[in-house]
């Protein structure tokens, strides 16, 4: 510990290009040529490392803990580096030549602030076995309608990984064999990239609760009456049995535009605009399990301009606001990677 702080000092006070023979110049005693020579050939285990930093941050009464996943991507020219490819940069809009690396972090709600625990870089060949694997569940065009013959339905619960979410699982195995001695985590908050049946049983192989967003959000306005009803949410069936064929297991759908005055749990109006929050558990025809549901809808009342987030959580029993807190905490880690870059910057 001395001699890493010893390092992190002189590197973050030196100027010009940062080598060992620098380093060694910009240190106080116990800094010597050799020592930091020695320091960066030695193999550390980073993420217990930096646990033993982190933990005395977290150690609050009646505080939770959230795991919280993200992606970020360092643009990098040339095509020697290890592990360089072409990922998509939310700030460009595009695919660029880059290094990708997922996040996890840990983030307390007491204290409201992101711990970055383990970095792992994601080779370009993960990414592109789960591209591989979503266009192969896309439906043939001239295939005929309908389904084919002699299919057997399949248990959703028993999914096949694809090789990014495997890294993805292996990376939150090893954060828990690091933090579970100590605390106990219950909640993986993700983007809306895990908006999906596979991420979600991933996330409930890890004893986890997964929070995330629904891929699809509607917008429409009541002028045009076009609305996008496709996120596949139906309510429980609840009606009697006709006595013969299989039970059904979904009734109506749910309808944004006309959702239950029973399910709404707050409204409020901020000068223009109405923001109204349902919360319901409902089935997904593509979710193995029930959903717990929260539905935000916004209303502007000039214009009529209506928009819908959904976000959804494995855990039934989530209240309304827990559950948006726990999602919006997870652009916490948002800061992290700021504040990464400033550091480089200086």
């Amino acid at each position: 510990m001395r001699q890493f702080a010893s390092i992190t000092e002189a590197m973050l006070a030196m100027s010009g290009r940062v080598t060992m023979l620098g380093l060694s110049r910009w240190t106080s005693y116990g800094g010597s040529y050799r020592t930091i020579q020695r320091f960066f050939n030695t193999k550390f285990n980073w993420p217990s490392i930096r646990w033993l930093f982190i933990r005395c941050h977290l150690q609050y009464e009646n505080d939770t803990i959230l795991i919280a996943g993200d992606e970020v991507n360092v643009t990098k020219s040339g095509k020697k580096t290890y592990g360089i490819g072409r990922f998509f940069s939310s700030l460009a809009g595009k695919t660029i030549p880059s290094l990708y690396f997922l996040n996890l972090s840990l983030i307390s709600v007491k204290n409201r602030r992101s711990s970055p625990l383990i970095m792992e870089q994601v080779m370009p060949e993960l990414v592109k076995s789960s591209k591989e694997k979503v266009s192969k569940t896309k439906k043939d065009k001239k295939a005929k309608p309908g389904r084919p013959s002699g299919s057997q339905n399949k248990n959703r619960k028993e999914v096949e990984l694809s090789k990014y979410l495997q890294f993805v699982q292996a990376t939150m195995k090893n954060l828990l064999n690091i933090v579970n001695t100590d605390i106990s985590l219950v909640y993986f908050v993700f983007d809306g990239a895990f908006g999906n049946n596979d991420a979600l049983q991933m996330v409930r192989q890890c004893e986890l609760h997964l929070i995330s967003k629904m891929l699809s959000r509607f917008k429409f306005f009541f002028k045009k009456l076009k609305p996008r009803n496709d996120s596949a949410l139906y309510f429980p069936y609840t009606g009697k049995y006709s006595g013969h064929g299989r039970r059904k297991k979904y009734g109506k759908k749910l309808n944004c535009r006309a959702l239950p005055k029973k399910y709404q749990k707050s409204y409020s109006v901020d000068g223009d605009i109405r923001t109204c929050i349902y919360q319901v558990n409902i089935k997904h025809k593509l979710f193995a399990d029930m959903l717990n549901v929260v539905i935000i809808v916004k209303t502007n009342l000039k214009t009529g301009q209506v928009a819908h987030v959904i976000l959804f959580s494995s855990d039934l029993k989530l209240a309304y606001d827990k559950l948006v807190e726990y999602y919006q905490l997870r652009f916490q880690i948002e800061f992290n990677f700021r504040d990464a870059f400033e550091v480089l910057v200086f």
